[in-house]
């Protein structure tokens, strides 16, 4: 990875400060940065997933900018697998005057839930957003984080529903083949990524827990978790072949997830 010099105006904390101790509207982003790419082997064997590139930036740099672009100036990386090549980008790269990001090594095979409950003195007692080092997409923040306020409940979810890998054939009753779908869009809505959380989310972590299972699941069965709908872009880069997807779009000057200039 090049060097770079960092920006005179870029601000940084220690490791002991909060991030909710720099007073904003809008609240910090927890962006999970631990895991360690195993589908992604011929690129995470050298460096963590988070610092694989798309159009010569790291992918959690692209994350970073999608919040930016809105308004979001708070981050805090939570690093696992070679956190201190994740540590060394945030240090060096020239982040716009006002962004607040840090990293916290929240251990290197500790599960979802574990990281966020690591996080929890960091960021503070209040209202916080979540997302993955590897997912893109142009969603609307400020449309989650009004539906999140307007729910006034623990959780809000982004759902998306993904293009199928493959084609699908339509049959009639009869077994006849009547023609193809090229990768049509999934009729069922997967986690997207995207979370806004209140405190309230740390009552039900634990150390080994992982988010998207029993903490989920619990806030899901005392009504404490709402869905917002986005059904515009979304990708997550999970295989070689979703980094060559993301990069051709970058290179091409069409993607959707840049709202920024």
């Amino acid at each position: 990875m090049t060097s770079r010099h960092r920006h005179p105006d870029t601000l940084r904390r220690s490791p002991g400060e909060r991030i909710a101790d720099n007073p904003s509207v809008l609240p910090p982003v927890a962006i999970l940065c631990g895991g360690r790419g195993t589908r992604l082997q011929e690129h995470t064997q050298s460096i963590p997933k988070p610092l694989v590139e798309i159009g010569g930036r790291p992918i959690v740099w692209h994350v970073i900018r999608i919040y930016l672009a809105q308004g979001f100036s708070r981050f805090l990386l939570l690093t696992g697998y070679k956190a201190e090549m994740v540590a060394e980008f945030v240090a060096d790269e020239q982040w716009p005057a006002g962004a607040v990001v840090q990293c916290l090594d929240t251990g290197l095979d500790t599960p979802t839930g574990g990281r966020i409950l690591r996080a929890r003195r960091l960021l503070g007692g209040e209202r916080f957003c979540l997302t993955y080092a590897d997912g893109v997409a142009d969603v609307d923040l400020a449309a989650l984080l009004a539906a999140h306020q307007a729910g006034g409940i623990t959780a809000t979810m982004t759902v998306v529903q993904p293009e199928l890998q493959f084609g699908v054939a339509e049959l009639n009753g009869d077994g006849l083949v009547r023609g193809f779908l090229e990768k049509p869009r999934s009729e069922h809505w997967i986690n997207g990524g995207f979370f806004c959380f209140e405190p309230q989310l740390f009552d039900v972590l634990a150390d080994d827990s992982t988010l998207e299972r029993e903490p989920l699941q619990r806030l899901a069965e005392t009504e404490q978790l709402q869905a917002f709908r986005h059904e515009g872009f979304w990708d997550c880069m999970d295989t070689y072949k979703d980094a060559v997807m993301l990069d051709d779009l970058w290179e091409a000057g069409d993607a959707p997830w840049k709202l920024w200039n």
